[in-house]
């Protein structure tokens, strides 16, 4: 015991340098945990984006379907509207290359689309059904806007007269003032007139058809002065 005393009596100096190394020490040990543990938030943190970057959000997934949606209602005012198309004929003119090229937009989009929102769930796959719809909205776009520019411009004289002429007939084939054979007489002639100049896309002419058929179907309209 009387050893240890005269050490510390005669070496109290040495209290300094190792209260510094150990305080170098302690401070580095410090300094070494908060590295570890701010590299650990870091990692928690790119992990958790990393993650949160591959899930779709539903709310987009939702607003690409109305969208997508839109632009199929608008195709669908020339599709089952034969009167449009007779008006605009480039939208169903599969030569032209407009025409083409938003028919194609159109099937890449409808065959990425999903059926519920929540079947795009990674972030890839929103991007690239973004990527259709909104290629299709502007090939359609396009499409239409050289439609309505250029018309009925690239028939013949005759021709024009000819599509004149069948958007006469269709509109006496669906006016119900019209007998049914007035009606039938026109839907016939009206089909007569467009061959060779426009081709009518199946859902046009059922379209059509479903719109007059009750018409056509119909016996002569009762007459109201015999009943009395």
């Amino acid at each position: 015991m009387d050893s240890f005393f005269n050490f510390v009596t005669h070496s109290w100096w040495l209290v300094f340098p190792m209260s510094g190394l150990i305080g170098g020490w302690a401070r580095s040990w410090s300094k070494a945990t908060e590295r570890r543990h701010r590299r650990r938030v870091e990692l928690y943190t790119l992990k958790n984006q990393a993650a949160q970057a591959e899930q779709a959000s539903h709310a987009q997934v939702t607003a690409l379907l109305k969208a997508h949606d839109a632009v199929n209602r608008r195709w669908l005012d020339y599709e089952l509207d034969v009167g449009k198309l007779i008006d605009y004929p480039v939208m169903s003119d599969v030569r032209e290359p407009l025409t083409v090229a938003f028919l194609r937009a159109k099937r890449e989009a409808d065959g990425l689309r999903p059926a519920t929102p929540g079947d795009i769930r990674t972030a890839a796959g929103l991007a690239e059904y973004r990527a259709a719809v909104t290629g299709f909205e502007v090939a359609f776009d396009v499409a239409e806007r050289e439609a309505k520019r250029i018309r009925d411009s690239k028939f013949t004289g005759p021709e024009r007269q000819r599509l004149e002429t069948a958007r006469k007939l269709l509109r006496i084939a669906s006016d119900a003032a019209a007998t049914p054979a007035e009606r039938q007489t026109a839907y016939r002639r009206a089909r007569r007139e467009l061959d060779g100049i426009i081709v009518l896309p199946e859902a046009t002419l059922a379209a059509l058809e479903d719109k007059i058929a009750s018409m056509l179907d119909a016996g002569p309209a009762p007459d109201v002065r015999r009943a009395g």
